[in-house]
């Protein structure tokens, strides 16, 4: 699989997992967390809930009081992260409008939360229903970051880059400049012009029909063979570096064409190529712990009738045609 391949079901589980985490509010990151004993401390919960507690931790700072729980600053923190608010590590400012903002809605979850807990609504079985799959989603999400963190390394970022750097072909690409005009006498007469000593760049800024580069003396930039509509592409890789090509004719006008540059085209830096490796080593990741986990722990799908090539004889599929009235009797006879 190569850094720009994904396959579709890795892909979604990635994005999934990742949404599931800046999705989760802090109450819900902190949902699997158990009290160490009988006695309630800073950070065990209250109420009969394991998302809330009584103090902020060690260090953190308490940014609102519901009724025996606290919201902390670095609650408010992670929300805002979660919503793509503030960037990662990018202090929220608690004085500003939107501090206060992420602030009130997570003070009206909490007393719906409280308020649901004083009705026992999370004993009911959908309640159990949906805390088991959000607690089953974050346990997986956790060891998914996990497993990414292990993986997606600044020495392994390096090696997938040099390996691809290595086993990408090189790429010719040329850098010319053209003249567009409409009929194949403009383009021999700026072809006679050009022979005779007149600049390119200078007849191109002067007569060129080619919006885009006229006022840039014709010029294209580099371009690959494949990036350019074939008929020009023929030209151009056909002709010598430093030489001009005949008038020819591509669906736009006719062309005069000048070859300025012809090189092999600069590998992608590390960090254009950054996005696609991270992205390659986490689904290589996720691939890694599933298989592993797919090895310890039997998988048996029971759903849904067998296939038709796995069948045995004594296993008719569910349409299987009952046999007919004169089959029974032929066979009765």
């Amino acid at each position: 699989m190569s850094v720009n391949q994904a396959p579709l079901p890795l892909m979604a589980l990635a994005v999934a997992a990742m949404v599931g985490i800046a999705g989760c509010s802090p109450a819900e990151q902190a949902a699997t967390a158990p009290a160490a004993n009988g006695t309630q401390t800073a950070s065990e919960p209250v109420s009969g809930l394991r998302f809330v507690t009584a103090e902020a931790a060690e260090g953190d700072v308490v940014a609102a009081r519901v009724g025996e729980t606290v919201i902390t600053i670095s609650d408010v923190q992670r929300e805002a992260q979660a919503r793509d608010l503030v960037v990662e590590d990018a202090p929220l400012d608690p004085a500003s409008a939107q501090f206060r903002s992420v602030l009130e809605e997570l003070i009206d979850q909490r007393l719906l939360a409280l308020e649901a807990a004083r009705r026992e609504l999370d004993a009911e079985p959908e309640a159990q229903r949906r805390l088991a799959a959000a607690e089953e989603r974050i346990l997986g999400n956790i060891l998914v970051e996990t497993a990414v963190a292990e993986t997606v390394t600044e020495e392994a970022i390096q090696r997938v880059y040099e390996e691809q750097s290595r086993l990408t072909p090189s790429t010719i690409e040329v850098r010319a400049r053209h003249i567009l005009l409409e009929t194949r006498e403009e383009a021999d007469e700026a072809a006679r012009l050009i022979s005779e000593g007149t600049d390119f760049a200078e007849l191109a800024t002067r007569i060129s029909q080619d919006p885009a580069t006229r006022l840039v003396g014709g010029d294209l930039g580099y371009f690959t063979r494949d990036s350019i509509i074939p008929g020009f592409a023929d030209i151009a890789f056909a002709t010598e570096e430093g030489a001009v090509s005949a008038p020819f004719e591509t669906e736009y006008g006719w062309h005069v064409l000048a070859i300025v540059d012809r090189r092999a085209q600069p590998r992608p830096s590390l960090e254009a190529m950054r996005p696609n490796i991270v992205r390659f080593l986490t689904l290589q990741g996720i691939d890694a712990v599933l298989s592993d986990l797919r090895s310890s722990y039997p998988v048996v799908i029971t759903a849904g009738s067998a296939p038709g090539d796995l069948r045995t004889p004594d296993m008719p599929g569910e349409d299987a045609e009952a046999p007919s009235e004169a089959d029974a009797d032929g066979r009765d006879g």
